[in-house]
């Protein structure tokens, strides 16, 4: 019973939870013993909170009694550990946070505890959602439960794999330049990063605040619409929230995408590519065009300036938003004779490497004499990045394109070359830099690892980027398919 619970999608477990054909503590226990199972090869996550989900789950139960259930009133659920929870430690994969605790949620975990969603944990993460592989964690690299050799892609690794390994039926992950969306590539599952102003930010442990977003991982589109339901929409806590009414997203899921218009940009089709990818991508777009949708070729001309321009980007916001780790306030302090040597201290134990590395870069572009050479001339390439997409969502609908150049890499095979591991994320940057939604869907293997197929789209038109995905899930059986090692292989 344990096994076909944690195979449940998330809009079948919400069925059976409302008709009391099973109960959330019963579905939390088969999440825990998967966990109890998986965790020493996995690492998904830096916190398990099994008293905490219990006293939770039973809550979720006393309210299903009463017939007043939610979308996720107790539906298990990961979240990335650079949300801020008040019960349970937010670290954001750094020492110098180690066993710090909020003492505040994040509006997106409190929308879900509103719901009586069920937490299972804090899953693992880049340093301060720093990374493409989950491997800069302080606690330790997460692998992928398709090849425990290999990466989970990052920074949201630990989701991603916990959703993939049924340690969690969905989670929260962040996204400043593809965190989502790569690793739910890797792992072989749903990823949606939401138009930025869509999803509050407010309780997120910031790394680049123009780019980040958070957003839902799921075995499936539904889930994913289920999960962006309940946490979009308004919070006057975040300057950036837009006040827009949340449509219903579930409502998108047709399966009907004759006549829609799908651009494929030729500028994704880079030197480098693993081969056996891009034929898998092929026969994904071949078979849109089967279910009835017009693939029209579109140009996005400045998209070979993304990744540089967001390598100057996203650092000086680091640089910014990381300087408040003083070791005066909270996190780590360490002792000094002055309080420049307790500085210096503090933060050269309690950073890692990645960390320092894109500290340093941030703080040289900002700096006196190349700010406007650098920072300032890579904000005006990323409203030429943004032209492109409105230019070419003039005459498309949403944007097809592959989620990453490869598939999962072995685990050290790119930590000693950075530049090779920021090029991980060269499909998925743009839509950060444009502030679009985009969501990345299983659509074969290659290697036999998964292979990811992104959507992008307009400003707020979540749902058709759901409806187009979900129409190519139905058509497909990829998702399916889970990693062996979830049947004990």
């Amino acid at each position: 019973m344990t096994s076909e619970l944690v195979r449940l999608t998330a809009v079948e477990a919400r069925a059976l939870l409302d008709r009391r054909e099973i109960s959330a503590l019963e579905l939390l226990e088969a999440h825990l013993a998967q966990i109890e199972r998986l965790e020493p090869t996995l690492h998904a996550f830096i916190t398990v909170a099994p008293e905490l989900a219990r006293r939770q789950a039973r809550a979720a139960d006393d309210r299903l009694a009463r017939g007043e259930g939610d979308l996720l009133t107790g539906i298990p659920v990961a979240l990335k550990d650079v949300l801020c929870t008040v019960d349970a430690p937010t670290t954001a994969g750094s020492r110098i946070l180690q066993g710090f605790r909020s003492p505040y949620d994040a509006t997106v975990v409190a929308r879900l505890r509103a719901q009586d969603a069920v937490f299972v944990g804090k899953a693992n993460t880049d340093e301060f959602a720093m990374g493409s592989s989950t491997e800069n964690s302080a606690y330790g690299p997460t692998r992928n439960p398709w090849d425990p050799d290999r990466v989970p892609g990052g920074s949201s690794g630990g989701s991603a794999a916990a959703v993939a390994a049924g340690e969690a039926m969905v989670a929260l992950g962040s996204d400043t330049g593809g965190s989502i969306r790569q690793p739910a590539g890797f792992c072989g599952i749903v990823g949606l990063k939401p138009t930025y102003g869509r999803v509050s930010r407010y309780g997120l442990v910031a790394f680049a605040s123009s780019l980040d977003q958070i957003g839902p991982f799921g075995r499936t589109v539904a889930d994913v619409a289920m999960l962006l339901q309940v946490i979009a929409g308004h919070d006057p806590a975040d300057s950036t929230s837009v006040p827009l009414p949340v449509p219903d997203y579930r409502a998108a899921l047709t399966g009907d995408i004759r006549g829609l218009r799908i651009g494929i940009p030729a500028e994704y089709r880079v030197p480098g590519m693993d081969q056996a990818v891009e034929r898998v991508i092929e026969d994904a777009l071949a078979l849109l065009q089967e279910l009835g949708a017009e693939l029209v070729p579109v140009s996005l001309p400045h998209t070979e300036y993304a990744l540089a321009t967001y390598y100057i980007i996203a650092p000086s916001e680091a640089s910014a938003n990381l300087a408040r780790y003083d070791g005066v306030k909270y996190g780590l302090s360490l002792p000094g004779e002055t309080l420049l040597e307790r500085y210096l201290r503090t933060r050269g134990e309690g950073f890692g490497p990645e960390v320092k590395r894109r500290i340093m870069l941030g703080t040289y572009a900002l700096s006196a004499g190349y700010y406007d050479a650098y920072y300032v001339k890579a904000q005006k390439v990323r409203t030429l990045i943004k032209r492109d997409f409105d230019e070419a969502f003039a005459r498309v609908d949403v944007i097809a394109a592959p989620t990453s150049p490869t598939v999962a890499f072995r685990l050290g095979e790119r930590t000693a070359d950075p530049l090779q591991m920021y090029l991980s994320d060269v499909f998925t940057i743009p839509a950060n830099m444009a502030g679009l939604p985009a969501i990345a869907v299983p659509c074969g293997f290659a290697h036999a690892l998964p292979v990811s197929l992104q959507f992008m789209g307009r400003p707020f038109d979540e749902p058709t980027l759901l409806r187009v995905a979900h129409a190519y899930e139905q058509a497909t059986d990829w998702h399916t398919r889970w990693p062996p090692l979830v049947y004990g292989g």
